[in-house]
């Protein structure tokens, strides 16, 4: 009999985001990170120049694609060398998260690790494949049985940055282990503290980490949050040709591709940096106007230096947070959702618009 899967978690928000909507300016919601700015023009054109579809699309992707990626982890990750059977396209992210147990073969008795802080769908894929997740973020916990590893840099809900020596204590484990690690990196554009404001985060594919051996290490990486792209599902995985190859295989037989259209819209926004400049100054512009608040507010702001999100505590449980928030129209993430260690923590999204970020602002302050 298969294990039943949790209730989804968001729908214990809907009567707080229905008192936030009674609020006479309207809610402020700050709790999901989906993108409220246009899509680049560069990739608008890109799709509407593509929509003549009319054969299968190829779901390694177009060479052109595959270029694409390759080209663009040289010039943005650090990250050198790759080859087309060392990138693959998916349709977003969280389905790869979800799936990427299952399509590995991994199951009963089998351990998945993920942060503590961490993006439940880590979880739910171990739960898919029927393997036991792990909450842990030292690689000194990590069991025998693990067979594979999850990391988040920038992390969400948290913002936390691996560094090189991290990631490189995070893949001597691995190997030790003969696991599969995997870096989620979909924040990774988004760097605001130092040195992370001026120094590129660090890919777990950077050669510093993997010295030239990429056995069974993967990085993911999405387009949603640097090209606002999210309802176009794009994403991809690079690195070790086995893993991806069985992912491939899996996803061949499944039908899992990404339509042809899609895939020249990833071409467009991989090759154009300046809308990634001008999105990345947007969301700092509305940090910078919703993290003092915050703190004015009463909240203390843990870690947070990148990524989409900050992590804030009020030094109470994170539900009387969420209702006082809601009280003022303001809607955010709960901590429980991302793990049972912070049940005091919330997490802010910035995702909104400027004038929302300041309507929050202004009604914290109040």
């Amino acid at each position: 009999m298969l294990k039943p899967l949790p209730d989804y978690p968001w729908d214990q928000m809907v009567p707080f985001a229905t008192q936030a909507r009674q609020h006479e300016g309207g809610i402020v919601d700050l709790s999901i990170g989906s993108p409220v700015d246009a899509t680049p023009d560069v990739v608008q054109q890109a799709l509407r120049t593509s929509s003549d579809a009319h054969a299968y699309p190829q779901t390694v992707g177009t060479p052109a694609l595959q270029q694409a990626i390759i080209a663009w982890y040289a010039r943005r990750r650090r990250v050198t060398g790759l080859e087309p059977k060392n990138v693959l396209p998916t349709i977003g992210s969280k389905e790869l998260v979800a799936l990427m147990p299952f399509m590995l073969g991994f199951g009963e008795g089998d351990t998945i690790v993920h942060p503590r802080a961490a993006y439940p769908t880590y979880a739910i894929g171990a739960a898919i494949a029927g393997a036991t997740a792990l909450a842990s973020d030292d690689p000194a916990e990590w069991p025998a049985s693990t067979k594979l590893i999850w990391l988040n840099s920038p992390g969400n809900p948290d913002g936390r940055v691996l560094t090189i020596d991290d990631l490189r204590a995070a893949v001597a484990r691995a190997r030790e282990l003969d696991a599969v690690i995997v870096s989620d990196e979909c924040y990774a554009e988004l760097g605001w503290d130092a040195p992370w404001d001026s120094e590129p985060i660090p890919s777990i594919l950077d050669p510093g980490v993997i010295e030239g051996d990429r056995r069974n290490i993967v990085a993911i990486y999405s387009l949603s949050k640097q090209s606002n792209m999210a309802g176009y599902r794009a994403a991809f995985a690079a690195g070790c040709g086995g893993v991806l190859g069985r992912l491939l295989t899996v996803r061949k037989h499944a039908g899992l591709m990404l339509p042809a259209p899609l895939q020249a819209a990833m071409i467009a926004a991989l090759g154009d940096d300046e809308h990634v400049a001008v999105q990345k100054e947007r969301y700092r512009a509305r940090r910078a106007v919703l993290r003092p608040a915050l703190e004015q507010a009463g909240f203390r702001i843990d870690r947070s230096e990148a990524g989409l999100y900050l992590w804030a505590t009020e030094g109470r449980p994170a539900w009387e947070s969420i209702q006082r928030l809601a009280a003022l129209g303001i809607l955010a993430g709960p901590g429980p959702f991302y793990g049972d260690v912070y049940p005091e923590h919330v997490r802010f999204s910035l995702t909104a618009t400027d004038e929302r970020i300041a309507a929050a602002a202004s009604r914290l302050l109040a």
